[in-house]
């Protein structure tokens, strides 16, 4: 009786053993949808990173935006559910003076792509900048402070290069 208890109890702990499965967590530092990533650079000097001050950046339809303060690179998020994103790009955005703020406002043309990470994860969404002149469209108005736009990236797979660079 006892040698069945044993086993009873042997068989019982094994069972609890071969019946867990592997945790379904996504561990941290897994990639997931890509950033834009954008440098600044001096438009009278190509060469020169040049750093922005308060740069405000609103995503169309919205009210409020990212303030970026003394930064000459930064990461901006496109949208995952269409294949265009709207930005306004304001230098100076903290000025007092409403009338000496300067905004620009940028349209990015992409394609999108699911990328299946894991069960865990889920998908990521990589994208393709549009390989033409409308890949980055920036709003001609009288007081551009963008001056130039780049594509040095047309894939955006992850947010360890530069993407586009901007001249101001």
């Amino acid at each position: 009786m006892k040698k069945i208890k044993i086993i009873a109890i042997a068989i019982f702990i094994a069972n609890l053993f071969l019946g867990c499965e592997k945790d379904d967590i996504c561990e941290d530092g897994t990639p997931t949808t890509p950033r834009i990533v954008v440098e600044f650079y001096d438009n009278l000097n190509p060469t020169v990173k040049k750093t922005v001050t308060n740069l405000g950046i609103v995503a169309d339809g919205m009210t409020t935006g990212i303030l970026y303060n003394g930064v000459s690179t930064i990461e901006v998020p496109l949208q995952t559910t269409a294949d265009i994103t709207k930005y306004s790009f304001i230098y100076d955005s903290q000025n007092v003076d409403f009338l000496l703020r300067n905004e620009d406002k940028i349209t990015l043309n992409y394609t999108r792509t699911d990328v299946f990470i894991s069960r865990a994860c889920g998908y990521k969404t990589v994208f393709s900048l549009l390989d033409n002149p409308n890949g980055i469209v920036k709003t001609i108005d009288t007081d551009n402070w963008i001056k130039e736009i780049v594509i040095q990236q047309y894939n955006i797979l992850n947010e360890d290069e530069v993407h586009v660079k901007i001249f101001f």
